[in-house]
């Protein structure tokens, strides 16, 4: 049997097979004996093995087709909005410098990138929960979907923030998509019953040769700054003047800071004057900021950008420090009625904060300041929307006893049923409507409507704006007690506004009593 041929060619199959080789069979002999038992048994196992290996390669080929989906699938997440379903804040950026490499080969004309800001977008997550703020962007989305080209980009970087990038664009192209937008974002949005409005500020930048992703984006972005400040829900193209303005704001960012806690602040104070008869009810404490090199600060160049990096907390409570430790020295030094009254500004931001009533009303101990003789003056817009924190702030500071004036009244919601709901207890209407008054007697009845309507809900009013006398009296005549603006005084500084503390002072002399 030692000599058996097969013997030899068993061994070296075995020995193929044992590298791997299992294309190859076999056959046994037709003698059926031991020899062959053994060939025919290698010859299953060969078999066997190449259907494992089969099975295998299957697997490995089945799993690698689900690791590089899995992979594409995660680069897709990477690469989108998961809220919205948009490209997110670094695809865009891909997508920038792809647009931008086309551009400066001279393949592609410049691309155009727009920058949406909704506007007020923060009421509807404060007044209806981030729930509906979350169905307001989606719906967002889908408008500035059908807004735009299939070539076109829509992406959205974060919160309330848009972008569309045009990647073939010209100005003419660029502004056309933009106005769509806007269009599209000017209709209704219905939501639990309610209509909503999501509007929004756009900044437009055409691309120049060599710029960066970086630098389209921030031109972009203070295009649309642009746009907001020049009063929203528009179109503002970016140019290069922009540039300074947005480092002045900047700039005043940082010295903002570094002013409220140097005491570089200083508070003016102007006259709410008796119709009737000239006296002085009060005071309003009006916040200004005596720049070391820029001079004289008026509060609408400091007050937004205080609001917008988050420093309007501390700044409004620098004010109220302020005032109400110069109240309490009043009070000392002069003979005040005794319905004399402190007016102090509050934000609505404010009201979002948990420790405002015990700041407030470890302020008016300290300065021993009865709570009825100072007035809080709160926005309109700020009062109807708010969320259940401005309300406790609210009904808190009312139980204190300090009083709540509606500021700017006659610019938002102004209606009756709201009045009688909130807790305040006088109204000061805006200085439009006092301006109107000369316009004929159609505008007086109406300022005459928004008096009684103010009465009607008990509470007292304060108009604002006066600047003639013939407006001071047309607003006695109405019955309205209470009035401010320039046709008394501006706001003074510290030792002019002590002179009309004075008992005996009316403002002004040329305003006698209604016979």
């Amino acid at each position: 049997m030692s000599s058996d041929p097969r013997l030899a060619n068993l061994v070296d199959w075995i020995v193929g097979v044992s590298r791997g080789d299992l294309r190859h069979q076999m056959s046994p002999s037709d003698a059926r004996d031991d020899v062959d038992a053994v060939i025919t048994g290698v010859n299953l196992l060969v078999e066997e093995l190449d259907l494992v290996y089969q099975q295998f390669e299957d697997r490995v080929e089945q799993r690698t087709a689900e690791l590089h989906e899995a992979h594409l699938q995660m680069q897709k997440m990477a690469m989108t909005d998961p809220l919205t379903g948009l490209a997110n804040r670094v695809a865009l950026v891909t997508e920038i410098d792809k647009a931008l490499t086309s551009f400066a080969n001279g393949s592609a004309t410049a691309p155009a990138l727009l920058l949406l800001d909704l506007d007020s977008f923060k009421n509807v997550n404060d007044s209806l929960g981030h729930d509906a703020g979350d169905q307001v962007l989606k719906i967002v989305a889908e408008r500035l979907r059908e807004a735009v080209r299939l070539t076109d980009v829509v992406a959205r970087l974060g919160g309330d923030e848009f972008a569309i990038l045009i990647p073939d664009a010209t100005m003419g192209i660029a502004q056309g998509i933009a106005n769509r937008a806007l269009d599209a974002l000017s209709a209704h949005i219905e939501l639990e019953d309610l209509k909503l409005w999501a509007r929004a500020s756009i900044g437009l930048r055409l691309a120049d040769k060599d710029q960066s992703s970086y630098s389209l984006l921030l031109d972009a972005d203070t295009a649309m700054y642009t746009a907001k400040d020049q009063g929203r829900s528009r179109l503002s193209v970016f140019e290069p003047v922009m540039l300074y303005a947005r480092q002045v704001r900047n700039q005043t960012a940082a010295e903002l800071r570094e002013a409220i806690a140097s005491d570089q602040l200083d508070i003016h104070y102007q006259p709410v004057v008796d119709l009737r008869d000239g006296h002085i009810q009060g005071v309003e404490a009006l916040v200004r900021w005596n720049h070391p090199t820029r001079g004289l600060v008026m509060p609408d160049d400091f007050v937004p950008v205080a609001e917008e990096i988050g420093a309007i907390v501390d700044l409004d409570r620098w004010v109220m420090t302020a005032a109400l430790r110069q109240f309490q020295d009043w009070r000392t030094r002069f003979d005040l009625d005794e319905d004399f009254q402190l007016r102090i500004n509050v934000s609505a931001i404010d009201l979002q904060q948990l420790d405002l009533i015990d700041f407030v009303r470890g302020a008016l101990k300290q300065n021993a300041i009865p709570p009825r003789n100072v007035v809080l003056e709160i926005t309109e817009t700020a009062l109807i929307t708010g969320a259940d924190v401005e309300r406790y702030s609210l009904l808190s500071l009312q139980k204190l006893g300090v009083c709540i004036e509606i500021d700017d009244f006659g610019t938002g919601y102004s209606s009756i049923s709201y009045l009688r709901k909130l807790p305040v207890s006088m109204v000061k209407v805006d200085r439009t409507l006092v301006a109107e008054l000369a316009d004929g007697a159609k505008q007086n009845a109406f300022v005459a409507a928004i008096l009684q309507l103010i009465r009607a809900a008990g509470l007292d009013a304060v108009f604002e704006g006066i600047e003639s006398c013939e407006q001071a009296a047309q607003l006695r005549d109405m019955g309205c007690i209470s009035g401010q603006g320039y046709f008394f005084s501006r706001p003074l500084p510290l030792a002019h506004i002590e002179e009309l503390l004075v008992p005996g002072v009316v403002l002004p002399l040329s305003l006698v009593p209604h016979p």
